[in-house]
């Protein structure tokens, strides 16, 4: 297996622990298992990140809600059957943990980076106070011929040299994953509440 495939896709967050285990899947036997780790913000919100976590890499059975720890791994994405659509599940794929005793660097709570190409085209807008945005789809490459789809967003600058991308462009880019609660209609009488995981953008480039 290549190690530059990958090395286009890591993410570190340090957080705390505030669920249990839920079974997600099985992989040759191997069980993988979500967690919800809750990541301050500098601004003193938070986003609560999904960790899709192996079963030999921490024990499942025990409840570490509260404990503070750092996981390093990869911001992945499946398509989940919820009737006839599919819907876009993320997730930090965790490959290493490390449980921390105190923890004070907020500014190194949260860092993405990511190596892939546009495969969608980016939607430019402003916001009604004029705050420019660029919503971007960007497909990572996994080994075997995977690929992950990961939404992001980018503001001001960034956002207006985003909107110029076309479908195919290989960008490299520097963030944050964020967690985001939106309603959606399902029905004129029913709405539901969800939440969406994206990657705010910090800086990104086009790479040649």
């Amino acid at each position: 297996m290549s190690e530059k495939v990958i090395e286009n896709n890591k993410v570190s967050v340090i957080g705390t622990v505030v669920s249990g285990f839920t079974f997600s899947h099985e992989v040759f036997g191997e069980g993988f298992y979500l967690v919800d780790l809750k990541v301050n913000r500098l601004s003193d919100q938070t986003d609560v990140i999904p960790l899709l976590v192996s079963e030999r890499l921490m024990d499942v059975k025990t409840d570490y809600t509260g404990s503070t720890i750092e996981a390093i791994g990869q911001f992945r994405s499946y398509n989940r059957h919820e009737g006839v659509k599919n819907r876009l599940v993320l997730s930090v794929f965790v490959r290493e943990v490390n449980f921390l005793e105190e923890f004070t660097d907020y500014t190194k709570t949260n860092q993405i980076y990511l190596d892939g190409y546009i495969c969608k085209e980016p939607i430019y807008r402003k916001t009604p106070l004029g705050r420019e945005i660029a919503d971007i789809l960007l497909a990572v490459n996994r080994p075997y011929g995977k690929s992950d789809y990961i939404p992001c967003i980018a503001w001001g600058r960034n956002a207006r040299y985003a909107s110029a991308f076309q479908v195919g462009t290989r960008v490299r880019l520097w963030g944050r994953v964020q967690s985001r609660e939106y309603t959606k209609k399902i029905s004129d009488v029913q709405c539901e509440k969800r939440t969406a995981y994206e990657v705010s953008v910090s800086k990104l480039e086009e790479v040649e």
